[in-house]
């Protein structure tokens, strides 16, 4: 009897109580909860990085975008805020404007412009064959506001100003000191080679967190004109 009564105390002493399992399945449970939280986060972090390298791409494609055509293209012109630009001054007014230092045929030098508008590689002038004297032709990059000089974006225009199309993501915007700089555009007697500096400065602003950027890259005309 005494042998059976020790197996038996045995036996239970062995086994898991209720409560040890219900602790072991709670302390996993916070284990597993812990390490999805983990997880999740990572999983949130690697998105917003995604997401932000995106938007960091398009400001290169645009950068990237302009540095080829401005370097491939000729015939420079910048406009600055004492020369404002309006899309008549592309097509020279359909022929009618006298006023020859507006033609876009025209290069011209500017310290720090929103405009720029030149000839790209195979695109027409008034003089070349075949003629182009209304520069329907003209290609424009234009950093431009349209909240009273707020926020700015850029645009592009391959037909002289006609259609525009925004290159900027909407989660970017560009501070006024955005813009061009443009020397030694015009033809000889000038003795440089006509020069491009161009500033995109501003804030990307993505689930609600401000990064401030800074992008400046500088062009030469390929195209030899000294």
């Amino acid at each position: 009897m005494k042998k059976i009564f020790f197996l038996k105390n045995n036996k239970i002493n062995t086994g898991y109580t209720i409560i040890e399992t219900m602790i072991a399945v709670s302390l996993f449970l916070v284990v597993v909860m812990i390490g999805m939280g983990a997880l999740l986060n990572a999983n949130l972090l690697h998105q917003k990085s995604r997401d932000m390298r995106s938007i960091l791409d398009n400001l290169s494609f645009v950068m990237e975008d302009m540095g080829k055509n401005l370097r491939t293209g000729y015939n420079y012109r910048c406009y600055d805020n004492g020369l404002p630009w309006v899309q008549s001054y592309a097509q020279n007014n359909n022929g009618s404007n006298n006023n020859t230092s507006n033609d876009l045929n025209t290069p011209r030098s500017c310290a720090s412009g929103g405009v720029i508008v030149f000839e790209e590689a195979y695109g027409h002038t008034s003089s070349t064959v075949p003629a182009d004297p209304n520069a329907t032709d003209q290609w424009v990059y234009k950093i431009e506001s349209t909240d009273s000089g707020v926020t700015f974006d850029i645009s592009k225009s391959i037909d002289g100003g006609l259609n525009w199309v925004q290159l900027n993501s909407d989660e970017v915007v560009l501070d006024s000191v955005s813009g061009f700089s443009v020397m030694g555009a015009e033809s000889p007697p000038d003795v440089q080679q006509p020069f491009v500096t161009i500033r995109l400065v501003g804030t990307i602003t993505f689930k609600n967190v401000v990064t401030p950027f800074s992008f400046q890259t500088s062009v030469s005309q390929r195209v030899i004109d000294i």
